[in-house]
């Protein structure tokens, strides 16, 4: 064990197995195997990948990270099988569910919800041990997801009553609605492992598709105590959950060529290998969250006290493991002194400590190496002329790293352009707001940046250039997603296609549409159509 004492300090924080509290413990064991294929949760009987803990335990003078829980190390032929199991549920199209009219997939949707509410408790303290998640921020995520749920089922009612009328122009008469895509493969993230798969995982199926879901490495206990309630209210096949070792299982998937939607969060590189699998790849559509290196602009007349105030919360919210995250600090040379003072002191008074813990707001990093990997982006930096500004930063013990502040940072270190994803915040100074401007130009990432500043004439001005090339910019505020009603996009290599909760509904469906002839014949095949109730597509119900 570490003899800093500093770190000693950090170590000392972990606790002995038995000192956490009972209500805090999953029941993992009882997920251990499980998995989801064509409607039914079966046990596995091949080889399992162990699920680590986010934190160390006490066990004498030692640190060892628990296992929390098991899943399925899955081959190629399991994951064929899942795959198999989705193209008979949707059957070119013609399969029981993507024919099913969109109230009949709203009632199977609000029956998984309802059952969705009953394991709360069991996902939330999963994902407090899967990857480190304060309580609060776990219910939250939780939370969150449901009520997500269900606004997307109210925004498909409203589309689906716009989508009601007739069209007349031209002699034609049309009525235009949204049918689904077919198989989807949706990969979600480890930082928010429940709400950024399940918020394209339900849209995707209340459009009518069906999904193959493949859990992030960290972040995959937490859907087992879901697999029943999904087996329950999907037709079997429209559902299945894979697991195992992305490089090994999603390859034979993508060069099936039956994948028709990837919903990916990750990085582009990974995508990008993805996409170039598929051997019809003007025939997939992605629906992409991606790199996201979000910078923050701090004016000199900026407010200190919102600038400081936003941009810790922006940079440290969950330990800075969000694609949202403020993740560069440029701030102009004139309040650099008064700025990284007040932000050290704001860093330094963040409590740190096990997820459960009331008030901690920093918590151990999950994976393995994540705390190394921070701390060499500290060296490389201080190598070339940052220093750490706020007392301790940088120091680690096990998985848990305390947030560094670099300054200055500059040019040829590696936290200037690399999305760090975690506790490390580079600062940088500047004369001009063209340095900024230059910066977000060069950059590949193109998702958001936030504003701090008071002259609404230069505040103007920077919006107009920033304008074309991210997707938000956020006026005396953090980056981020929320709230859901507003789109949630990027620019460059930072996302393809729009997430909200209307946009999402379009991003898992293609306009589709019947037309006749605007004459008494033609109308009235339709009217007959419509009148006796003969389609579910083509109708005129109005969903209330």
């Amino acid at each position: 064990m570490t003899t800093d004492p500093i770190a000693a300090d950090l170590a000392a924080l972990f606790p002995a197995r038995e000192a956490i509290p009972a209500e805090h413990r999953p029941q993992a064991a009882a997920y251990e195997r499980l998995y989801l294929l064509d409607g039914r949760v079966r046990a596995w009987e091949g080889p399992l990948a162990e699920v680590p803990a986010a934190f160390s335990v006490r066990e004498g003078d030692a640190l060892v990270r628990p296992v929390v829980g098991r899943v399925p190390a899955m081959d190629e032929a399991a994951v064929l099988a899942a795959l198999e199991s989705c193209r008979r549920a949707w059957d070119e199209g013609r399969g029981d569910w993507p024919t099913r009219s969109v109230a009949e997939r709203i009632a199977a949707v609000e029956k998984f919800t309802a059952r969705m509410r009953e394991a709360r408790e069991e996902v939330v303290r999963l994902l407090m041990w899967e990857i480190g998640k304060t309580l609060e921020d776990s219910r939250k995520e939780f939370d969150r997801t449901v009520e997500y749920i269900g606004r997307t089922v109210e925004a498909l009612k409203a589309m689906d009553r716009d989508y009601s009328r007739f069209a007349v122009d031209g002699g034609v008469v049309a009525q235009v609605r949204r049918a689904p895509l077919g198989v989807v493969l949706s990969m979600g993230p480890f930082n928010y492992p429940l709400n950024e798969t399940y918020t394209t995982l339900l849209p995707a199926l209340i459009m009518g598709n069906v999904v193959l879901v493949k859990p992030p490495r960290l972040g995959s206990l937490i859907h087992q105590p879901l697999l029943q309630a999904f087996a329950e209210s999907f037709p079997p096949g429209v559902v299945n959950f894979i697991y195992g070792s992305g490089p090994e299982i999603t390859p034979p998937l993508m060069q099936s060529g039956a994948v028709d939607v990837l919903a990916f969060i990750g990085s582009s590189k990974a995508a990008t290998t993805l996409k170039k699998q598929h051997p019809r790849p003007h025939r997939l559509r992605g629906v992409l969250g991606l790199d996201a290196k979000n910078p923050a602009l701090v004016m000199a007349d900026a407010d200190l006290d919102v600038a400081v105030r936003e941009c810790v919360s922006g940079a440290l919210s969950y330990n800075g493991q969000r694609c949202t995250a403020l993740k560069i600090l440029f701030v102009h040379e004139s309040v650099a002194g008064p700025f990284l003072e007040k932000f050290s002191a704001a860093v330094a008074a963040l409590p740190l400590g096990m997820p459960w813990e009331p008030g901690a707001r920093i918590t151990p990093l999950p994976g393995h190496g994540k705390a190394e990997a921070m701390a060499a982006y500290v060296r490389d930096a201080v190598e070339r002329g940052a220093r750490v500004v706020n007392p301790g930063g940088g120091q680690a013990a096990a998985s848990l790293f305390r947030p560094a502040v670099l300054y200055p940072v500059a040019p040829g270190m590696k936290v200037y352009d690399v999305e760090q994803f975690g506790p490390v915040v580079p600062v940088c100074p500047y004369k001009d707001e063209e340095e900024f401007l230059a910066y977000v130009t060069a950059s590949s990432s193109g998702q958001q940046v936030s504003l701090f500043g008071r002259d609404a004439e230069k505040i103007a001005g920077l919006i107009d250039l920033l304008a074309n090339q991210v997707c938000r910019i956020n006026l005396n505020a953090q980056c981020q997603r929320g709230p859901d009603t507003l789109p949630f996009a990027g620019r460059k290599d930072s996302a393809e296609g729009t997430l909200s909760i209307s946009a999402a509904l379009r991003s898992f469906s293609i306009r589709s549409l019947v037309a006749g002839k605007d004459d008494p014949e033609g109308r009235g095949l339709l009217q007959q159509i419509v009148a006796g109730r003969l389609s579910r597509y083509l109708r005129a119900d109005y969903l209330g």
